[in-house]
Order: structure tokens, then sequence, then C-alpha cells
């Protein structure tokens, strides 16, 4: 790890976004209820915003109401000349780009914290846009060592062609938050608490940073993209598979052992010769934990099991998460990396 040293400005600006889809209300009621009283958002020396994204969607508890706000920041979109045919979430995204933005311009906000739910078991997500940034690296590093022992994941989203164009990514330091298992449309009070906290201490490190403090060269662990996977579908386009019960809830081992299939090749689909077997569990998807080549991935309704492919065990995310349906993602693939950090210090001090 190396100890270079890296002064950055102070932080000025902030927004805290929720409602960037209507449906996820963690984020909605946090921001309402600090649009009324927003005492512990607030540090001295930062200007704290929270602002609801997308009111339309979220008065109609829906995704969004044209097209997803969290795809069309893109630079296409937002100059795109104003007229009634646009659809409203990239009327929305210009509002925004010219609130908070411009993008890619020195007078955007500084940092955009956009709060997320997902149906999947993700628990504490942070999202992070590049992998070279040392700011957010160590900022990250900052969370999760206080949200501890409580884990909290790094996923990176830094790929050529998978990469998408964020609400957050008006800001110079984009930050996703991502805290589930939750249901669209449901509030839970866990859910909620880990969210605030995640907050919280991101404010924390803010100002303590504005403040002098040096933060030390660091590393995190952190889940980067390597593909999304689409379900298995039969000509006319539709589902024809859904998630493996192996990947849906933690059976500690193999649900069932080499034995039990009949021709095993990577990728294919095999039939079991006997019922599938379960020990009790949680219920939950195997959001983060290890899936290897050959581990049953998919499940036809006529008992047809359908392998991980490949030649490398990989780390699945967003498994079976229902807003992704549309996008035809059953999960995401992940592999494992490390990245590190180089010490950082306010040049105000």
């Amino acid at each position: 790890m190396t100890s270079c040293h890296i002064t950055e400005e102070p932080i000025k600006k902030i927004a805290i976004f929720g409602g960037t889809h209507g449906n996820e209300l963690t984020g909605v009621f946090l921001v309402k209820h600090w649009l009324e009283n927003d005492a512990e958002i607030q540090r001295t020396g930062l200007e704290v915003k929270p602002f609801i994204t997308n009111p339309r969607a979220v008065k109609k508890c829906t995704r969004y109401i044209d097209c997803d706000l969290n795809r069309v920041f893109d630079l296409e979109n937002l100059g795109k000349k104003m007229s009634e045919d646009l659809p409203y979430e990239v009327k929305r995204a210009q509002e925004i780009n010219h609130l908070f933005g411009p993008k890619n311009s020195e007078d955007s906000y500084d940092i955009i914290f956009d709060l997320h739910n997902t149906t999947s078991n993700m628990g504490c997500t942070l999202i992070l846009e590049d992998s070279r940034n040392d700011f957010l690296i160590q900022m990250f590093h900052y969370i999760k060592t206080s949200l501890a022992p409580l884990p909290c994941y790094v996923y990176l989203i830094e790929h050529p062609s998978l990469q998408y164009a964020t609400s957050r990514s008006v800001a110079k330091y984009p930050v996703g938050i991502e805290v589930g298992p939750q249901p669209q449309g449901v509030l839970r009070a866990d859910i909620l608490d880990q969210m605030r906290k995640m907050i919280k201490h991101a404010l924390d490190f803010i100002y303590q940073f504005n403040e002098g403090k040096e933060f030390p060269p660091c590393a995190i662990e952190v889940y980067k993209i390597m593909e999304k996977v689409d379900y298995p579908r039969n000509e006319n386009g539709e589902i024809a598979a859904i998630i493996h019960p192996n990947l849906q809830v933690d059976t500690g081992n193999q649900m069932t052992s080499p034995g039990d299939f009949i021709g095993l090749r990577s990728g294919e689909h095999c039939t079991t010769r006997e019922p599938l077997q379960m020990r009790p569990t949680n219920g939950q998807d195997q959001d983060w934990k290890p899936l290897h080549p050959g581990d049953p991935t998919f499940v036809t309704l006529d008992g047809k099991t359908i392998l991980l492919g490949g030649d490398c065990t990989v780390y699945p995310v967003f498994v079976n998460e229902a807003a992704y349906y549309e996008k035809k993602e059953a999960f995401a693939k992940t592999t494992k990396v490390t990245l590190n950090a180089k010490s950082i210090r306010s040049s105000f001090h």
C-alpha cells in the first residue's frame, strides 16, 4: 500500500437524493423527514440539501413514470431540447442537472448521496463508480469501519459497457447507497435505521475531513461487476427458468451432490434423480456469496437444473431483484478485488 499523500479541496455542497425510484420508500421517508427537520444531517461548514428526485413516481409509488430516472443522466439526454414529447424523467434529469450541476463542471455539487432499496439480500451496500477515487475509498472505509460488526459491502460498477448514467453522477463525488432486502412500496424499521446510520457516518467523515483530520492510507474489499446474467428464455423471449433454490437460500453446501445430476457439464441443463433436499434456512438470496462453476443457478418448471458455466468463482449481486425483471437481469456477476487509497487531508488546513 502506497503512503503518498493527497491534498483535496474541502467539501462544501452535499445533496441527499430520495425517491429516484418512487417505490423505494426508505430514502423517500428519510428525505421527507429531513426536509421538515434537518438537524441530524447538518454539519458545521457544510450545505446539506435533502431532495425528492422523482416526485411524480413517489406520488404514485412506482419506480418511474416514463423511463428509469437513474439511467438518463448521459450527456445526450441532458442536452436534448426541451419539448412536450420528452419522457418525464428526461425532463426531470435536465432540471436536476440544472439544480445540482451542470455535470462535469466546477459548479456541480461536491457529493450526491442517492438512497435506494433493493428486494435482493444486499444488506448495506455502497456503490462506487470510480476505482481510482481516493476520497471516496477513504469515505467508504470509514463507513464500513463505523458500521462494524454490521457488514457493509462495496459494489464497483466501473465497466466500459455496463456502467450507467446515474442521477448522482451530476456530482463530483457520486455515492450510491443501497439497502435491502425490502419489498417495493414497503418500509422496514431495520432497513431505515441502517440507511440512516450510513448517512450519519458519511457526514461525520466529511466534517472531520473538512476540519483537517488526516486519513492514513487504507484498503477496502470491493465487488467489481463483470457481467449481467439474464434468465433463461424460450423462443418467445419469455422466462423459462427461475433462480435455483441453492442461490436463493443459505444451504451451507450444495443442495445436491454431483451424483444427483445427469450430465454434469457447466452451463448445461441437468435433471435431478431425487427430490431436492434442503435444510431449514432463512430464505434469503445469496448475494455476495461465492458461486462456483458447476453450481446450480436456475431451475425450470419441469425440474431441469442449469449450472453456472465459466471457469472462475463469481459473487452474485442483485439476485432476483424485482425491478430488474424488465431489464432482463437475474443477477450480476462480480469479482472480488482490493482497492487502495492514499492518505488524504483537506487543503484548507
